[in-house]
């Protein structure tokens, strides 16, 4: 039976933290399987985490999707790409003909992928697997002014929260995030600076491509932004609706529906990494749920993994987004269940374990 949509009052509160003694559970598991103790590095901790996340000492993943939310950025009227804004329609238009990256590695890995019109501003032709959010057709210029309303702010995180939960109803235990938007790189290292306090210098790379202007152009940009709208830090739909994106607002609604829901949430790059920032100013404890998928190529990704606490399970200096990195990881994370889970213990294999020290 279908839960209603939750508000985003109501997801924060259905939010707990990791089960404790499923993860003592899970500890004290792997320390009796075929392996000598720690063989297995960052796989065990993860593992660990998962049977918090998932309440069971032997976690298990049966489906896996990822969110790709697509949405345009007033702010490109400032030249901080080098790409034209028709690019984000044209790149939805083909990931729903299967030709780009993370549809190449979805279909190679299993995952189902659900794509998400959040703010679109070129008006895209119908069709049955693109969801249509209506909130708004691009941002405004966050240099001038907010780039949304506080209200466009709240239902770009309430959708997200909805898609979420469509994600864990129709099976799935393990859910992505990926992002397509032209000047989202500019509006995430605005969102960067404005929670972690460093400057844009610190936050803001090349994105998609070094802008006409020159990356010190766009770090202008970011920090007349910020100080147009002085988003507080501790307000995460202020810091959204001041210098925020609608894919980014959706992507932080999937973190928060994630968690409420009791599923772990795989951040992608540095737009993900962002929207994380976003679910974790409103809601610290989805920060349990959270999966670092890799370290982006852009600078900014790093504080805010690091503002987060996270460590990527990936380096593979990437920076294309759409969720690939999400995807890549996620077999790793499969597989980091399926041996705490399926792998014999020690008594079960009829395996000589450590001998005890004299």
């Amino acid at each position: 039976m279908t839960r209603p949509a939750l508000s985003l009052e109501q997801a924060v509160a259905e939010i707990r933290p990791a089960d404790a003694e499923a993860m003592s559970r899970a500890a004290a598991r792997q320390a009796t399987l075929t392996k000598p103790p720690g063989s297995l590095g960052q796989l065990e901790e993860l593992s660990i985490r998962l049977a918090g996340m998932l309440r069971t000492e032997q976690p298990r993943i049966r489906d896996k999707a990822i969110l790709i939310a697509a949405a345009d950025h007033g702010v490109v009227a400032q030249g901080v790409t080098a790409y034209p804004q028709d690019v984000t329609a044209q790149m939805v238009l083909n990931f729903l003909s299967g030709g780009a990256a993370i549809n190449v590695m979805c279909r190679q890995l299993g995952i189902r992928q659900v794509i998400v019109d959040a703010g679109v501003a070129t008006e895209l032709p119908p069709h049955p697997d693109l969801r249509t959010l209506g909130i708004g057709r691009g941002t405004a210029d966050m240099s001038q002014g907010p780039a949304m309303t506080r209200e466009q702010a709240l239902a770009c995180v309430e959708a997200g929260i909805g898609l979420a939960q469509e994600c864990v109803e129709s099976g799935a235990d393990l859910i992505g995030t990926g992002d397509m938007g032209i000047g989202n790189t500019t509006a995430s290292a605005a969102i960067t600076s404005a929670i972690t306090g460093l400057l844009p210098e610190e936050t803001a790379g090349e994105g998609a491509g070094r802008p006409a202007a020159g990356l010190e152009h766009k770090v202008v940009v970011i920090q007349t932004a910020l100080e147009v709208n002085k988003p507080d830090p501790a307000d995460g739909l202020a810091v959204l609706a001041g210098v925020g994106g609608f894919e980014i607002g959706v992507l932080a609604g999937v973190v928060i529906g994630a968690a409420a829901y009791g599923r772990p949430v795989v951040l992608d790059g540095f737009i993900s990494g962002a929207a994380a920032l976003i679910a974790n100013a409103i809601a610290p404890s989805a920060r349990d749920y959270m999966i670092a998928a890799h370290l982006s190529a852009e600078r900014g990704h790093r504080v805010a993994l690091e503002h987060l606490g996270l460590t990527p399970l990936l380096d593979l200096y990437m920076r294309l987004g759409e969720g690939t990195g999400a995807a890549l990881a996620m077999p790793i994370i499969v597989a980091a269940a399926a041996t705490l889970s399926d792998m014999a213990t020690f008594d079960e294999a009829g395996v000589s374990g450590p001998a005890d020290e004299p």
